[in-house]
């Protein structure tokens, strides 16, 4: 038997918060070895996020958020995630909308333009100088020729 439960908006930052709307959650039972409690109680969580029609998503986050989730997102762009460490339903919930939220923020996050540099003059004739003396050191070690 599954149940689907809404909750309030969640903050994700000072600009950027989740809709109760756009979260569900499907609570199933958990996978693995059993028990008598284990058998009877659906604990686990799985929460759908549609991150393509968020409206509270702006486009740069979607497209960072999607690279992030990796297989987590589906191809129509909601991304589902599960939960069943704990026994207790509510843990689960909350271990689950804090890595939503988690997600979310590094999404957020622009990751900054890479400057090509190029070694200075200095650097190249240390590095040709160190070369050309473990060669040396090397050359030395050999047996000599007769």
């Amino acid at each position: 038997m599954r149940y689907i439960a809404t909750m309030p908006a969640i903050p994700i930052t000072r600009s950027i918060a989740i809709d109760s709307d756009e979260i569900s959650e499907t609570f199933v039972r958990s996978t693995g070895a059993g028990g008598q409690h284990v058998n009877t109680t659906d604990s686990a969580v799985q929460l759908r996020f549609d991150v393509a029609s968020s409206p509270s998503l702006p486009e740069a986050v979607k497209h960072r958020l999607a690279a992030i989730a990796g297989r987590r997102m589906t191809a129509d762009g909601i991304l589902i995630l599960r939960s069943e460490g704990s026994r207790s339903q509510l843990m689960n919930r909350q271990e689950v909308t804090a890595r939503l939220v988690d997600l979310i923020r590094q999404a957020t996050i622009v990751p900054k333009n890479r400057k090509a540099t190029k070694p200075t003059k200095a650097s190249k004739t240390r590095r040709m100088d160190g070369k050309s003396k473990r060669g040396a050191v090397k050359s030395l070690r050999r047996k000599p020729v007769d």
